[in-house]
């Protein structure tokens, strides 16, 4: 069984490292990524070259996951196997879930909280087996002081490295300013100096730390470390000249570069144990129990002493994250994450705010204006000008292709991951990774002014999203942990596949989940932004629009009737998710307003008039159909009285008048015969007389026959709701009837309506 389980905890470490590297991807990957100042293949190469010397030479961090956390002389061998089984177990399927979700989390904090659980409970077992042994004994079996450092290190993380970021940046933008490149002609080689110094710095102090060359050089680094600081400055100074004045290129793009390869090198090199670290520990114990003879009782002290790790073991772990990197499709998905939060323009955003994030932004904005008033006004001009942007109008899916911010910021970001990282190292305090460049980037996004009054609450949002599964991981991974060694505890080789395939199923579900979402193409009936600067363009391009809208509105709206009809409460809800989608998409048109206007051709200026008229009859037309999707269902949903008989065909008679009309309508926007519509409106009357004639029939119902209050409500509300309809359809076909016509007869328009 012990093998078996040796087996499954490798084929988990491999899967686990596919997850991790996924999710921390974004660590040393977005500021090169964000700001396209390098092409994406020189971006992978140089993070793979960061990523594989890292995992080569990483074997020395290996004993946290041995002896960190717990104390494994108070363990016998098959207990430690079946922590090591249930860590495994819920590490992958903690980090899949994040990644799923496209949310950065922390790969250390989630093995080191996943063991702190599965240890914790695993002793309170043993405890309770005990008569000599009560719950104050647990702080023999658990290191309770690394916990509690962990835990001051999230914090820490959170606060230092957002402050820092934000101060730096603000201070880099004051001296640069937006228009960048002619400053960096002048200050860009002691910037790209200092920025490099601080990278090379971190590069030996972190990156190499740990790994076992670093004995061979910390003669030559311990106590020299000012000497090394001074002469890197002066080297890379030096540099950053000569490369300037014979590359023709800004020295920006060696620090992007170099920041890269020195995030991605300390990334494995330190985090790998997380992935890696139970594995080799599972297997060093079973080596030992093997040689022991076998005995399941045998102590495993054997862990407390220092092995290194096997290294054909290291370099095909860094030849899975490399070949991960280049692959997972959710690093992608989790690096948009980050990069929308700090994206200098507007941005489809990710997040929806909340009552936290907005009282955030008020308060920050109320504190911002307090410290306006008080700054002198030739100070606070010199700011502003100094943080105004140039004028770019992008449309917001425009935005997603240009970069999400400038060289500066970029540079920044590293630089500053990078100096946090190794002070934190040398004062030996645990800080993740995933947390300083998360935090960083987010506090150089709020000093750059990228979260604007436009895009505030969202950003904020996002952000405590972010903070919030941060510490959600910790709790989840605890708990997690905790609760699957105690079933495998249970019953060992009953629960331990069990649990396995469990686990397959999930890790397939989720990958199958996320291909769908990551695949999902524009659909063809899907409503699209007007790129035309010209009226008969709009007229042309918004054709395709309502043609959509009203194909789309027809079948919610037969839907909505047929629902009724047979008490379908799956079609019913079905048909909700389907008028919020096409509602969804109509606000995104008008969203886009801004953007359309500021695009035009000054000789067109009449398309903006004719443009917004048509997004308010679409809105009109939505929002009706939204109420009768909404009562329809409600009112089944609600197990109320089914609609009479009687009710049920008039209803389906307006449906058909409805669907003739709609249909017509449809087919002349289809085939740009515009002149059609003009026999679409005239029947405008004889459907909505159809209609009243139903509402006057219903009342006559209500004052001899009708016994259920609900029904005539529902009643009256889907015919009222349909005349609504209906005009706000006749509205939008008589504003392109009108709009149509005066295109092509020019000679009839009047001064007053240019």
């Amino acid at each position: 069984m012990y093998l078996f389980m040796l087996i499954a905890i490798t084929v988990l470490a491999i899967a686990d490292i596919i997850v991790g590297v996924s999710n921390d991807a974004i660590n040393f990957l977005n500021s090169a990524i964000g700001s396209k100042a390098i092409s994406l293949r020189t971006i992978m190469i140089v993070a793979s070259l960061g990523i594989f010397i890292g995992a080569v030479f990483s074997s020395g961090m290996m004993e946290v996951a041995r002896k960190g956390i717990f104390v494994p002389a108070q363990f016998e061998f098959g207990e430690i196997m079946l922590i090591f089984m249930a860590v495994m177990i819920t590490d992958i399927l903690l980090l899949d879930f994040f990644n799923t979700l496209g949310l950065p989390t922390s790969t250390t904090v989630s093995i080191v909280f996943n063991l702190l659980g599965a240890a914790v409970v695993m002793s309170l077992i043993k405890i309770s087996h005990s008569d000599s042994q009560s719950f104050s004994d647990l702080a023999t079996y658990i290191n309770t002081e690394k916990a509690i450092e962990i835990i001051s290190g999230i914090l820490l993380s959170v606060v230092i490295a957002f402050s820092v970021g934000a101060l730096v940046q603000w201070v880099s933008r004051l001296i640069f300013t937006f228009n960048y490149e002619k400053k960096v002609k002048s200050f860009g080689m002691i910037f790209g100096g200092v920025a490099l110094t601080a990278i090379t710095y971190f590069i030996f102090l972190k990156g190499l730390k740990g790994t076992p060359y670093y004995k061979d050089l910390k003669g030559v680094l311990e106590g020299n470390e000012i000497f090394i600081i001074l002469g890197s400055l002066v080297f890379w100074t030096l540099f950053s000249f000569a490369f300037e004045k014979i590359a023709k290129k800004t020295v920006l793009l060696v620090v992007i570069a170099v920041g890269t390869f020195g995030l991605a090198l300390a990334f494995s090199g330190n985090d790998l144990v997380n992935f890696i670290g139970v594995p080799m520990a599972a297997y060093h114990s079973y080596e030992a129990w093997v040689a022991g003879g076998m005995d399941v009782a045998m102590s495993m002290e054997v862990l407390d002493k220092k092995v290194p790790a096997e290294p054909y073991l290291l370099f095909i772990a860094g030849a899975i994250m490399v070949l991960t990197l280049w692959f997972s499709k959710k690093a992608k998905t989790v690096a948009e994450t980050e990069i929308s939060l700090s994206r200098q323009g507007d941005t489809h955003e990710k997040f929806e705010p909340n009552a936290l994030s907005r009282s955030v932004v008020k308060g920050t904005t109320r504190l911002s204006n307090y410290f306006g008033a008080i700054l002198p006004k030739s100070i606070k001009s010199t700011i502003d000008t100094n943080f105004s942007k140039p004028e770019v109008i992008m449309t917001k899916d425009q935005s997603i292709d240009a970069p999400a911010f400038d060289m500066i910021r970029a540079s920044v970001n590293l630089m500053v991951a990078g100096v946090l990282i190794a002070i934190a190292t040398s004062m030996k305090l645990p800080l993740s990774t995933t947390y300083v460049t998360f935090m960083v980037a987010m506090g150089t996004s709020l000093a750059d002014r990228a979260w604007g009054r436009e895009s505030a609450v969202y950003r904020v949002a996002g952000v405590l999203n972010v903070i919030g599964g941060w510490f959600g991981t910790a709790l989840g991974a605890f708990i997690a942990a905790g609760t699957v060694v105690f079933l495998i505890n249970w019953n060992p080789s009953v629960i331990t596949p069990i649990l396995l395939l469990l686990t397959a199923i999930l890790l397939y579900r989720n990958y199958k989940s996320h291909q769908k979402s990551s695949n999902k193409s524009i659909e063809e009936d899907s409503l699209k932004e007007t790129g035309s600067r010209s009226v008969q363009g709009v007229i042309l391009e918004s054709a395709d629009n309502i043609s959509n809208v009203v194909k789309r509105g027809n079948k919610i709206y037969t839907n909505a009737v047929s629902g009724l009809a047979k008490q379908d409460l799956a079609l019913l809800k079905k048909n909700k998710k389907q008028i919020e989608k096409l509602s969804t998409e109509v606000d995104s048109l008008r969203d886009n307003i801004f953007y359309f206007i500021k695009n035009l051709d000054e000789t067109s200026l009449r398309a903006s008039s004719f443009y917004i008229n048509i997004l308010g009859y679409l809105e009109d037309m939505t929002q009706s159909l939204e109420y009768i999707s909404k009562v329809s269902h409600k009112h089944v949903n609600n197990n109320h009285k089914k609609l009479k008989f009687s009710q049920i065909k008039e209803l389906k008679e307006v449906d058909d008048a409805m669907e003739i009309l709609l249909n017509d309508a449809k087919t002349a926007f289809d085939s740009r015969s515009f002149e059609q519509i003009g026999s679409v409106i005239n029947r405008k009357k004889e459907v909505l007389d159809l209609v009243t004639d139903k509402i006057v029939k219903q009342v006559a119902r209500t004052r001899t026959e009708e016994s259920s209050p609900k029904n005539t409500t529902l009643y009256f509300g889907l015919l009222l709701e349909t005349k609504d309809l209906l005009n706000a359809t006749m509205n939008l076909l008589e504003e392109y009837h009108n709009s149509f016509d005066s295109t092509i007869e020019p000679a009839t328009i009047t001064p007053d309506e240019e």
